[in-house]
C-alpha cells in the first residue's frame, strides 16, 4: 500500500508537510519521503524506514528544508517522490497503487523515445518514475495526467509538484481516496482524511473517481472533472484505514463497529468474552460484543513502542514472528474462558494460527474465530493488498484446491457464495487445519451494508473475483 500528502501555503510548509506525511505511516514500513519547492528550487529527501519510524529519520531535513509547495510519501514499495526534468518543466511527483501492464508500457516508452528506466533492486521498474514517463508524452502536466490514467491497467493516484501549484489525482475508479483539507492561506491534499485535522485544516472536500485538481495557496480548479463510475477498495474500512479517516461519508471506525454488529446478528456462539486481534479487530470486536451483550476484553495487550504492524516485513517466516512477539497475554482473562476473537480478515491463516496455539497456550477452554470479512479467493490486482507469490498461498484457495483439484479453478464462484454446501465445507476444513474451535466469515453483503456505500461503488475482487 502506501499513503502520501501534499501541501500549498504562503508561507513555509515544511512543517505541516512533514507531520501530514508521518500520519500515514500505518500504510507502509519501508521508504519515506519529501520533496518541497521554494526559493532554492527543488528540495527532496528519501529514506529507508523499515528500521526507525518516519518522523525520525527526517528530523534533520525538515529542519534543512524550505519551501512553500510540498508533497510527501510513506511508500511499501519504491523510493519517492521523484524529481522530473522534462519539456514540461521540472515537477516532483508521488503515486499510490499498481500497474500491471508494466512491460507493455515500459515497450511503448522505448518505442516512442524514452532512452532508459532504473531498475530498482530484484529487476523491476519504479511505478511512479513509469507514470512520470507517460505524463511527459503529452503537452502538458494535466493533459499527460490524463493519459496515464487511460493507460494504467491497475490503479494509480498521485501528486504532482510544480513550481506553482500542486496537481491532486485520485485514480480512474477512485479506488483509493484524495481528500483536500483548507485553512487560512494553505490547502492541502491527502490519503488519509485524519491526517490534517491535528495541522488546524478542516475538510474541504473529496475528489471523485478520475478527478484532477490544480491547487494553489488560494484555490482549487478542477482540471478533469470526476467520472460517474467507482470501485473504492473496500479494506480500505476493514482493515487498511486509520480509524479516525472518513471515505466517502463513511468513518473507518463506525463502519468496523457496525460489521461487528452485523457479523454477531448471525451468531449464535456461547462464549464468555469477545476480543478484537489488535488493531484492527479492536473495533468490529466492539460491534460484535455491543450487538450480543457477550462482554468485551483485551486478553492481550499489543506492544506497540517498538514492533510494528505484522504484515509489514517481506519474509514470512519475520511476519509470524512479530505476530507472535507484539502480544502480551493477560492471564486472569484467558485461562479457563471461551473466547470469541475478531480479526480483520484471514490471508494465509500463518498467524491466526499463532494466536491461537498462544491463546491455547495460556489456557483458553474455547477459541472462536470470527472474521470481518468473507474469505479471501483473489490476490488483489489493484492495491498490493495480498503480495504473495501465488493465489494458492491464500489459505482459502489453498483449501479448494484440496478439495477440488484440478476442478478448483471453475467451482470457485460456489466457494463465494455462504449460502452453498461448498463454501461450509470450506470454512470447516480451514477450520479444522487451523484448530480453531469454531470459525465463521462475515458475509459479502453485510460487510458492504456495513459502509453505507452503494455496493455498485465498491471494490469486492478478492472476495469474489468481480471487478
Amino acid at each position: 500500500m502506501g499513503g502520501f500528502f501534499g501541501v500549498v501555503s504562503k508561507t513555509d510548509c515544511v512543517f505541516d508537510l512533514f507531520f501530514g506525511t508521518d500520519y500515514h505511516s500505518h500504510l507502509g514500513t519501508k521508504r519515506g519521503g519529501m520533496a518541497v519547492y521554494g526559493e532554492s528550487g527543488f528540495q527532496r529527501a528519501i529514506h529507508n524506514i523499515e528500521n526507525a519510524p518516519f518522523r525520525t529519520k527526517f528530523e534533520r531535513d525538515v529542519e534543512e528544508m524550505k519551501g512553500h509547495l510540498g508533497i510527501g510519501c510513506i511508500s511499501d514499495t519504491e523510493p519517492q517522490p521523484l524529481i522530473v526534468r522534462s519539456h514540461l518543466g521540472n515537477f516532483a511527483i508521488t503515486t499510490v497503487g499498481r500497474i500491471n501492464n508494466v512491460e507493455a508500457l515500459v515497450k511503448e516508452a522505448f518505442d516512442a523515445g524514452t532512452s532508459h528506466f532504473l531498475e530498482m533492486s530484484g529487476g523491476s521498474i519504479n511505478a511512479t518514475e513509469l507514470t512520470a514517463a507517460l505524463i511527459n508524452r503529452k503537452d502538458s502536466i494535466a493533459e499527460g495526467i490524463r493519459y496515464a490514467q487511460s493507460r494504467i491497467d491497475g490503479s494509480m493516484s498521485m501528486l504532482v509538484l510544480t513550481s506553482e501549484g500542486i496537481y491532486a489525482a485520485r485514480d480512474r475508479l477512485g479506488r483509493t481516496p484524495v481528500i483536500l483539507g483548507q485553512k487560512d492561506g494553505a490547502y492541502c491534499a491527502s490519503f488519509e482524511s485524519s491526517a490534517y485535522l491535528n495541522l488546524g485544516y478542516e475538510e474541504c472536500r473529496e475528489l471523485g473517481p478520475g478527478e484532477v485538481d490544480f491547487i494553489t495557496p488560494d484555490s482549487v480548479e478542477v482540471i478533469v472533472k470526476p467520472g460517474q463510475e467507482m470501485k473504492i477498495c473496500t479494506f480500505l474500512w476493514v482493515y487498511y484505514g486509520y480509524p479516525s479517516s472518513s471515505y466517502e461519508g463513511m468513518n473507518v471506525e463506525k463502519m468496523r463497529c457496525n460489521c461487528g454488529a452485523l457479523l454477531a446478528k448471525r451468531d449464535h456462539v456461547q462464549a464468555d468474552t469477545v476480543a478484537g486481534v489488535p488493531d484492527s479487530g479492536t473495533a468490529h470486536a466492539v460491534g460484535y460484543a455491543n450487538q450480543s451483550c457477550i462482554p468485551f476484553s483485551r486478553p492481550f495487550i499489543k506492544y506497540t513502542p517498538t514492533w510494528p504492524r505484522s504484515f509489514m516485513p517481506q519474509k514470512q517466516s519475520q511476519r509470524n514472528l512479530i505476530a507472535r512477539m507484539k502480544l502480551i497475554p493477560i492471564d486472569a482473562l484467558i485461562h479457563g474462558k471461551r473466547l470469541v476473537m475478531i480479526d480483520d480478515s484471514l490471508v494465509r491463516g500463518t498467524q491466526m494460527r499463532e494466536t491461537t496455539e498462544f491463546l491455547y497456550h495460556s489456557g483458553a477452554k474455547e477459541v472462536h474465530i470470527r472474521l470481518a470479512c468473507p474469505p479471501i479467493l483473489y490476490g488483489c490486482k489493484y492495491l498490493n493488498f495480498s503480495r504473495s507469490s501465488s493465489e494458492y498461498d491464500l489459505i482459502a484457495r489453498r483449501v479448494i484446491r484440496n478439495l477440488e483439484g484440478e476442478k478448483a479453478e471453475e467451482k470457485l464462484p460456489l466457494y463465494a457464495d455462504p449460502d452453498t454446501p461448498e463454501y461450509a465445507r470450506m470454512v470447516e476444513e480451514i477450520c479444522k487445519e487451523l484448530k480453531f474451535t469454531s470459525l465463521d466469515y462475515q458475509r459479502l453483503d453485510d460487510m458492504m451494508s456495513a459502509t453505507g456505500v452503494s455496493p455498485c461503488k465498491l471494490c469486492t475482487y478478492c472476495w469474489n473475483g468481480k471487478e
